[in-house]
């Protein structure tokens, strides 16, 4: 279980670096239904892990740059990028998202499950990304709304609403369309085989023109 004053970087380096078996290779199901139907065109992954959304995104035709704070979690996804024969289109860079977010402007910006011990501000976070969403693309976010069994999260955390959520981004309305906003539900796996009915809350929105 991680530390409540650990450093988050140190926290996912740590992670990544003891992970020895290769990633499944399966992109996020929420990722998947909300693009269904999008024009591929430039795309953001935040907390991209080792790749596996961010390489979906690529062979599916988008420009998809994968970006970490755990630079082992990156060489892993650079790693599976030239596996998958998709190194130019899924580029993949260090970034410590209290800090920066790379620049430019993105068609789709996707942050599943951007949740972190120790110093992480994840509104601030996802403010930033907001901030990169292109007029016409599409900010989703995904968050945990329930806790699995094998989950190293304390058994009473209280999990925020899609709604609150939403309003703890503090976003001008005006400048967004809801595409959905509300929980869904998913069965996730987990060590040893362990399987359980897990909630997920899901943000959508698209940056009007």
């Amino acid at each position: 279980m991680p530390q409540a004053h650990e450093d988050a970087a140190g926290f996912w380096e740590g992670h990544y670096a003891k992970l020895t078996t290769p990633s499944g290779g399966r992109p996020s199901a929420i990722l998947v239904r909300f693009t269904e139907g999008l024009v591929p065109a430039r795309a953001l992954d935040l907390g991209c892990a080792r790749g596996d959304d961010a390489i979906w995104l690529a062979k599916q035709g988008w420009a998809a740059t994968g970006v970490d704070v755990a630079q082992s979690a990156i060489y892993a996804a650079q790693r599976a990028a030239k596996t998958a024969g998709v190194s130019e289109r899924a580029p993949f860079a260090r970034h410590d998202l209290n800090v920066s977010i790379p620049d430019g402007a993105f068609d789709l910006v996707s942050a599943m499950f951007l949740h972190s011990p120790g110093k992480f501000d994840r509104a601030a976070a996802l403010q930033r990304a907001a901030s990169v969403v292109a007029p016409g693309g599409m900010l989703l976010i995904a968050a945990h709304g329930s806790r699995a069994p094998w989950s190293w999260t304390d058994a009473d955390t209280i999990y925020p609403t899609a709604d609150e959520e939403l309003a703890h981004l503090d976003l001008n309305q005006s400048e967004w369309n809801e595409v959905f906003i509300g929980p869904i539900e998913r069965v996730a796996n987990g060590p040893g085989g362990q399987t359980a009915t897990v909630i997920d809350t899901v943000i959508a929105l698209e940056k009007l023109q």
